[in-house]
């Protein structure tokens, strides 16, 4: 399974969430399942976890996507937005350990997003000091 290969609507909830920094972002192809795949993710406090949910529900809903059911409210360690034939999960890092689907799910095809790595901070150099660094 490559990034290529996954459905429209799952490349953009993971575009969504890597946009509000989202971490430890898994897609599972899940076989002979009730939904075709999981987006699992992680939040580092309840308003990031709140955040990464309105902007993945924003992003589809802007495509046409609809929401079938969602579970979760706001101080939740867990919200579940559930697309009919993807589901996302979104957790606390403690609730996403304590459930641990990738281990419920190991047999699932797995793609892992790695974090966005920062940018390089940017060289300035003080007026009326020269850079030499690009000599």
């Amino acid at each position: 399974m490559t990034l290529d290969s996954l459905r429209p609507e799952v490349r953009l909830a993971v575009e969504a969430a890597q946009d509000k920094q989202a971490v430890d972002i898994t897609v599972l192809r899940l076989a002979g399942a009730f939904a075709e795949y999981f987006l699992l993710c992680s939040g580092q406090s309840q308003p990031q976890i709140k955040a990464i949910s309105e902007a993945i529900q924003e992003r589809l809903e802007r495509r046409g996507v609809r929401l079938s059911h969602r579970e979760g409210k706001t101080g939740s360690e867990w919200v579940l937005l559930d697309y009919a034939d993807f589901v996302v999960h979104i957790f606390s890092e403690r609730a996403r350990q304590y459930y641990d689907l990738e281990r419920l799910w190991r047999a699932a095809e797995r793609l892992d997003f790695s974090a966005p790595s920062p940018s390089p901070p940017e060289i300035r150099s003080e007026p009326g000091l020269q850079d030499h660094s690009r000599q």
